[in-house]
Formats: structure tokens, C-alpha cells, sequence
């Protein structure tokens, strides 16, 4: 009998176009060899080019949606992403708060096309999220809405501060875990416009990594490698920001 997938919940919003969010996580687990489940917090009609409207699910029925995942199936990882609104980072949290087992939190408040995605309220309860998180992934702009380097190194957690969004020729990720050296992956930046999901794909391959028992560093590298494998494989859809290409990663 083969070996079992690791059980990776996804806890998302739906994009509509297939290139972030749920389907993003979806499609990275799958090609990573791991079993996805999920948790919608919020459905959304969007495209290349922008968000064009955002239904929020009720708070309880994200928490029923866990629940019936983790009772039933099991869980041996967690990735959190867009989670469109306080009430449902909450209930979020409040499941997840003795949850044995990895948990990966990409901070999502803004779109790759511009579009916000999570309020002040919602923001001020990603600090509960972060102190639970194994890994919290916030791009240039997240991190400094999060107070910055400062303002994580006084929370005391672990983060890899993306930089994806910087200016230049090179992108530089930096892995920070209190009371340890930081590791900087530094390399050449692949010059496209198709980068709709990069964060979802990231994290959700950090999940999938640390489900199947690599330690967090090589988990990062490895997950790294993909989306810049996705990004090189990208489609070319729409007319903006396009979609990667995890199903031709090999």
C-alpha cells in the first residue's frame, strides 16, 4: 500500500479565476504530493486584473467547515491566507489555538492587483495568528503594516519577510526565528507579469513541506524552488497579472 498524502487544510478565499487563494493552495498540495482540504472564508469574482466583488462566509460556517476536516480526516498542517473579516480570523484562531501540528499564516491584505482584502479590524487580529503560527509570510508591504522588522522582533515570532515587491534586480527572502541567524536566499528576479498567487503558492508549499517532516529552513528552500519553477512555467492567461503554472512543475 503507498504511503499516505499529508493532510494539508487550506483555510482561504475563493478566487474566482483559479490563480490564487483556495485554488492556488489546492493546485500546490496536489503537485507537491499532499491531500488538500479546505476551508472557504470568502468567496470572490475576480480576474487578472483586479477584484471586482467580495462575499465574507459567515463566521460559523468557516468553523464548521474546520471542524469537519479535522474530525473526520485529520490534519497534519495548516495554511491560513485571505480571511475576510475579524469575526472569521477569530473563529479561525479560537480552532486552532491547541492544534498540534504545523501552521503556516501568509498575512494577506492586499491583492497582487491592488485590491484590499483585509480591513483594520481583521489586521488587529493577525497578532493571535501570528503567535500561533509556525511561519508568518508577509510580503514588503504586509510587513511594514505589521510594524516592520522592529515591530516583529518585538512580537517574537518567526516570519520570512518576502521580497518579491522590493525594487531591483535581485530578490532577497530572509528567514527570521528569534535567538537564531537569519537565512537570506538571494537570486536573480524572473521578470513577469504573471505573479497572481505567488504568496498563496509559497505558503501553502511551506505546509505541505513541514507536513511531510522537513525541518523549516529546507521546507522554505524547497517551497522557494517551486513557485520560481511556477513563475517560469506561468501560462501567459489574462490581460494582468496572470496566474503561475503549478500544474507543469515536474
Amino acid at each position: 500500500m503507498a504511503a499516505r498524502p499529508p493532510r494539508i487544510l487550506a483555510i482561504a478565499g475563493s478566487d474566482s479565476s483559479g490563480g490564487a487563494g483556495i485554488q492556488a493552495d489546492i493546485k500546490t498540495i496536489t503537485m507537491l504530493g499532499g491531500y488538500a482540504m479546505t476551508a472557504v472564508t470568502a468567496l470572490t469574482a475576480q480576474n487578472t486584473r483586479g477584484v471586482r466583488a467580495v462575499e465574507a462566509c459567515d463566521p460559523d460556517f468557516v468553523a464548521a467547515q474546520m471542524d469537519a476536516c479535522m474530525e473526520d480526516i485529520g490534519v497534519d498542517a495548516v495554511k491560513i491566507g485571505m480571511l475576510g473579516s475579524a469575526d472569521i480570523a477569530e473563529v479561525v484562531a479560537d480552532r486552532l489555538e491547541d492544534l498540534p501540528c504545523p501552521i503556516m499564516f501568509d498575512p494577506v491584505m492586499v491583492a497582487t492587483s491592488g485590491s484590499v482584502l483585509a480591513d483594520e479590524a481583521t489586521i488587529d487580529v493577525f497578532e493571535w495568528l501570528m503567535e500561533l503560527a509556525t511561519l508568518t509570510t508577509p510580503n514588503v508591504p504586509e510587513l511594514e503594516a505589521l510594524g516592520g522588522v522592529s515591530g516583529m522582533e518585538a512580537r517574537g515570532v518567526t516570519y520570512l519577510a518576502k521580497g518579491g515587491d522590493a525594487d531591483g534586480p535581485m530578490v532577497e527572502d530572509r528567514l527570521v526565528r528569534p535567538g537564531m541567524d537569519d537565512v537570506v536566499w538571494s537570486e536573480a528576479r524572473i521578470v513577469t507579469k504573471h505573479t497572481h498567487g505567488t504568496g498563496c503558492t509559497l505558503s501553502s508549499a511551506v505546509a505541505t513541506k513541514l507536513a511531510q517532516g522537513l525541518p523549516l529552513e529546507e521546507a522554505v528552500a524547497e517551497a522557494r524552488q517551486f513557485v520560481r519553477e511556477a513563475l517560469l512555467a506561468a501560462p501567459g492567461f489574462g490581460q494582468g497579472s496572470g496566474p503561475l503554472g503549478h500544474q507543469s512543475v515536474r
